[in-house]
Formats: structure tokens, sequence, C-alpha cells
């Protein structure tokens, strides 16, 4: 007999597995692609022996076998068995740092369902009952009750349609209204005319809802859900309002108000009412349906709104803790960039380790990697997940280093090659030798006008000299916002970064027309450049004799490594690998016109760095457009339109 069991001499076994249920026939391993397999053979034998005919039904089977085969694809693999978790859609790697979701699939299965039964219902409430089943009604129902169903069913069915781009992208405010909404829709097809088939679908796509309510895991606000309530009855109440003025004044002079009233309840419902519009006001109907279905839509996006990321930026005692962890463990030459004023922080659960991120377009934009113990930051990455799943953010990093990458990768993230960071040796670094002839002679010239530099901590300058600085720097980005985001600070705050350094270049009288500032990476001796500024009245060669000047200054203070400029993407120009990445070179460098790429890269070369990887990391493929755009504002690269500022 079939039973479940652990003994192989019986029928059927199933086994729990981490990856899924693993199904045995007799003591023999089944997959999901044999069933599909022998699907697809019985059909193949059907047609041979001309014992099958083009059908719905011979579509759907065929469909079901090339379905199983094909999300069940790494198991046709040996080297790939057992690798993939069991899911209602394609099989797929698991992600150690990221929770399973076995229905991660059903909420855009069930927004297509919505959507056809809400189409469905809608027009099963716009068009006449079957006559017999009308009769058969009548003995259990009164008429009146009937009339109620079929009006009731129609803004019914028009909610469960707003529903379903919300059930798309897996919000639980969106799955608990449309199950209410198919339950309610079932009972109404059964009361407005005995609609058993429209209610057999309801049902069931209410059941497919409940069976995977799992997978709606994007959680509402409680706050902007209690302000939507407030909101709603305001906002329904206006647009009716203005429906009933639009209705009254092209009424004819003899309506009545209760007349306009059911004019516009009835064109809301998008049906006739009792009265006529003709000539140039003929779409009145049409146009007070079209304001209830964008009043409706208003207020869904009121009601659904998720779970919000903090609006406000960390306080001083966040941004404290946030100061010390980077002293103890910002190792990482991108740590430092973290203490920045426009980032929020995510602390894992016992405040080892944090990492610094911002949203743009629904993206959670992490700058580097995190900081902390190794041991601590899978939990915070994990902690990561689950923050972002519940506000339906997609995650992507900028800047992560090769070290973490790996731990990335288990929280299900793909990499994408970014560009290189340049590290210079600061003991190796010479002007003597041909190859850096054109920085040395830069260098002399500088000297021979009168221009030198000198490295000092940035607690020890004092105000007038900060507000030089801060001058210099305004007079270089020339009203434009001040750019970066994963590897630069926003601002030179004295109190903040005292143990910064600065390498200050001033002219023949003294007066400071450039600088570098330099901040630390704790653990090691090397510190990564922030701040590159310079009047533009300055003799050309000025950055190339502070960098010069500034190495020999860091390696006199015992500093063995010195992280210049970010060169994006320079693999692809310098050194592409097959076609693809020297057609994306080709367009780098048609860029360099708007983003300084090969021009930063020619300038890092200059001091012989060693080169080092950084990535952008991201979910999905299908998302790495939303994810450079994300990034693109999040760095200061393209402006920002006006109204997402604000």
């Amino acid at each position: 007999m079939w039973r479940y069991s652990a003994d192989e001499s019986v029928v059927l076994r199933i086994d729990r597995h981490r990856l899924g249920p693993r199904v045995y026939v007799l003591g023999t391993r089944v997959h999901e692609w044999h069933l599909g397999a022998a699907l697809l053979l019985g059909l193949a034998v059907a047609a041979a022996l001309r014992d099958i005919d083009p059908s719905l039904a011979t579509g759907a089977a065929l469909f079901v076998g090339v379905w199983l085969v094909a999300k069940d694809w790494h198991d046709l693999v040996p080297s790939r068995r057992d690798t993939a978790a069991w899911r209602l859609g394609l099989h797929l790697r698991p992600a150690p740092l990221r929770a399973v979701h076995r229905a991660a699939p059903l909420p855009k299965l069930a927004a297509v369902a919505a959507v056809a039964a809400g189409l469905v219902n809608l027009a099963s409430a716009v068009t006449p009952n079957i006559a017999w089943r009308d009769h058969l009604l009548l003995d259990i129902a009164p008429l009146e009750a009937m009339r109620l169903s079929h009006a009731a069913a129609v803004p019914a069915s028009l909610l469960l349609l707003v529903t379903a781009p919300y059930l798309w992208r897996r919000r639980q405010s969106a799955f608990r209204l449309a199950f209410v909404l198919l339950l309610g829709l079932g009972v109404l097809n059964l009361m407005k005319g005995l609609d058993v088939e429209e209610a057999s679908a309801s049902f069931a796509v209410a059941g497919m809802l409940w069976l995977g309510r799992s997978a709606f895991c994007v959680q509402p606000d409680p706050v902007s859900l209690r302000a939507a309530l407030r909101r709603v009855p305001l906002v329904a109440a206006t647009g009716f309002l203005l429906c009933c003025v639009a209705v009254w004044i092209a009424a004819p002079d003899q309506a009545s108000v209760a007349s306009v009233m059911r004019e516009v309840v009835d064109a809301l419902l998008w049906q006739s009412g009792p009265l006529d519009f003709h000539d140039v006001l003929g779409g009145v109907d049409e146009a007070v349906g079209v304001v209830g279905l964008l009043t409706l839509l208003w207020c869904a996006y009121l009601v659904f709104r998720p779970l919000a990321v903090p609006h406000a930026l960390p306080t001083s005692e966040v941004r404290l803790a946030a100061r010390e962890l980077v002293r103890r463990h910002g190792a990482d030459t991108l740590a430092y960039f973290k203490l920045r004023h426009d980032q929020h922080y995510l602390f894992s659960s016992d405040r080892r380790a944090f990492l610094g991120y911002c949203v743009e377009t629904g993206v959670l934009l992490v700058s580097g990697d995190p900081v902390g113990p190794d041991e601590a930051i899978p939990g915070l990455l994990r902690e990561l997940s689950q923050f972002a799943e519940a506000r339906g953010l997609r995650i992507a990093v900028v800047g992560a280093g090769e070290r973490l990458r790996p731990l990335w990768r288990q929280l299900g993230l793909r990499s994408l090659y970014l560009g290189d960071e340049a590290v210079v040796e600061t003991r190796t670094f010479s002007l003597d030798g041909r190859a850096i002839r054109k920085v040395r002679q830069s260098v002399t010239r500088l000297e021979k006008q009168g221009f030198s530099a000198c490295l000092q901590d940035l607690g020890e300058l004092s105000d007038g000299e900060i507000a030089e600085l801060d001058a210099v720097s305004s007079r270089w980005r020339d009203g434009a916002t001040e750019r970066g985001f994963a590897m630069s600070l926003d601002a030179l705050r004295r109190e903040e970064h005292a143990d910064s350094l600065v390498v200050v270049g001033r002219d023949a009288e003294g007066r400071i027309r450039g600088f570098l500032h330099f901040v630390p990476s704790y653990g090691r001796a090397a510190v990564s450049l922030s701040m590159m500024r310079r009047d533009h009245g300055t003799p050309n060669g000025l950055t190339e004799f502070l960098v010069a000047r500034g190495l020999e200054l860091l390696r006199d203070r015992g500093i063995e490594e010195a992280s210049l400029n970010f060169a994006a993407f320079a693999r692809f120009i310098h050194g592409p690998h097959g076609l693809l990445e020297r057609l994306i070179g080709r367009l780098l460098l048609a860029a360099d016109a708007f983003f300084q790429i090969e021009r930063l890269h020619r300038f890092n070369a200059k001091f012989f760095p060693r080169w080092e990887p950084r990535y952008l990391l991201f979910e999905r493929v299908l998302g790495l457009g939303r994810v450079g755009l994300a990034a693109m504002w999040a760095e200061g690269q393209l402006p920002k339109p006006a109204p997402l500022r604000r």
C-alpha cells in the first residue's frame, strides 16, 4: 500500500531534506523531471500512434511536461544534482544567509489570477443572469438580495483588480484584502444568480493565496496605515463630491438631487443611471467612472504602502557607536567613509557590526563592506536580508571588496566588476627614473614657482584654515553638488574627523590653493584619499605635485599604503577579455567626457599603484538597470530629479 515510511520495502517514501522533499518509489528516487519526461514521452507516443488531437487539454499537458523538466533541470546533470532547493517555480541554489521561501513565485501568479478573477467577476456582475437559475434562487432568497449582490460584486471586483500590482510586490496587506474579497465574491456569485463557476474560481484563488501566504512577506507600515485610514475617507469624499458637482452641472434642469446622486453612484459602478447625457456631454458617465477609478488607485496606494525605512538620519549617539566600531575594525580602505552624515546605519542585534546604506528607486544600496569582527558579519547580513524583505527592497552593494565577496554570495548577490582602487606603496614610491619624469617635472616646476606642501592632522588646523579649505572646495565644485557615497566623505568636520590627515598646498604668498584629504584605515598603516581639490586658476600639475609630495610625507609619518582615486571599469579599457569587454571599453571611452573614466585612470597610473578590484553586487540581472541608476544617484554621477530630491 502507499504510505509515508522510512522503510524501503513500501511503495512510496517521502523524506524531509533541507533542499526540499525527497520522493522514493520502491526505493528509487523520483525527480520532477522524471514525471515531466514521462508525460512528454506519453504525448509523443500518442502522437506517433495518431491517438491524440490538438486541444486545450493536450496543450496543457505539453506545458506541464516541459515545465516539470525545466524547473528541475539541475537534477538532469549529475554534477549539479542536489545543489538546488525545491521551489514552486524554478529550482535555484539556496543562499545560506537568506530565508528560503518555497512559494516565492506565488505572488506573481496570484497577481495574474487576481486580475483574471476580477475581470471574470466584473463581467458576471454586469451581465444578465441565467433565467432558470434566477427562478431557482428566487425560491430561497428575495429579489432585492439578488440586486444588492449584483451591485456589490462590481466594486468588489474593481478592488480585487487594484490589489493585483500589490500582490505582485508581495504586500501582506494586499494579500489580506484580496483573500477577503475573493471569499466575498464567491458568496456574492452564489447569491446574485447561482453562478457556481465564478464562485468556484474565486474560492480556488482564495485557497491558493492562503496556502502560499508565507510568500507575502512585505509588511505594512503601521504609521502609514494609520495615516491612510484618516486620509482615505477624506480622499473618497472629495472625489465623490467632485463627481456630484460635475453631474449636477451637466444634468437637465429638472433633475433632482436624488437622481444626481443615483447617477453618480451608477457611473462609479460603470452602470447606466437615471439621467441621459447627449452631444458634447455624452461622456460624463465615463469621466465620472475614470475619476472614481483614479480615486480608488490613490486610496490603494495610501493603504498598501510597505514598512518604511528610517527617514531621520542617525543621532549623535548612533554615530558615536559607528565611529567606535570603525576605529576597532575599520581596516578596509572604505570603512571610514561610512561616517558620512547622509548614510543610514543598520547594526547587528548584538551591536558588534554595522553597515551604511541609503535607499534609492526601491534599492537598499549598501556602502562598501560591513564593519565589525568577521564572526559577526554573517548575522548582520541575515538581518539585512530580513530588513530589506520586510520593506520590499532589493539589496545592492557599491564598492564591495574581494575579501567578503564570497560572503555576499551566500546572501544570493551576484557581482559585477566595478573598477579598481589604486593603492600606492609609499616605501617603493620615488620620483627617480624615466617612467615618472612627467610627475617629477610638474613637482620641480611648482616648487620653482614657490608652491609648498605640508602634512597636518585635520584637528590641528585653525578655524581660518578650515574656512580656506572649504572655500577651495567650493570654488572647485563651482556650484555642483558634492559627489560620493561609498568612497569619500561629504564634508571636513574637524571635531569628528580630527584623526584624518590633510596635505595642504600653499603658493608663494602662503595662501592655500589646493589640498588632499586622507582618512585612516585602522589596524594597518594605510590611508584613503577622500578629497582632492584645487583652485581653478592654479598652474597645471598642482594635483600631481600634492600627491607626490603627500606620498613622501605620509611615508615619513610611517604610513605604508595610500589608496588614491577609484578608477571605474579600468579593466574594460586597458585589459579587456573578449569581444564584449572590448565593446564596453569603447563605450566607456565615449562616456569619458561626462564621467572622467579614462582620465582618472591615467592620473592614478602616473604613481604606479597596485590595482585592487571593487565590485557592484546585485540580486537579479533584470534589476541591474535600477541598481545602476540608484548607484549613480547616490554617488552624484547623475542629477536626481527635483521632485524625488524633495
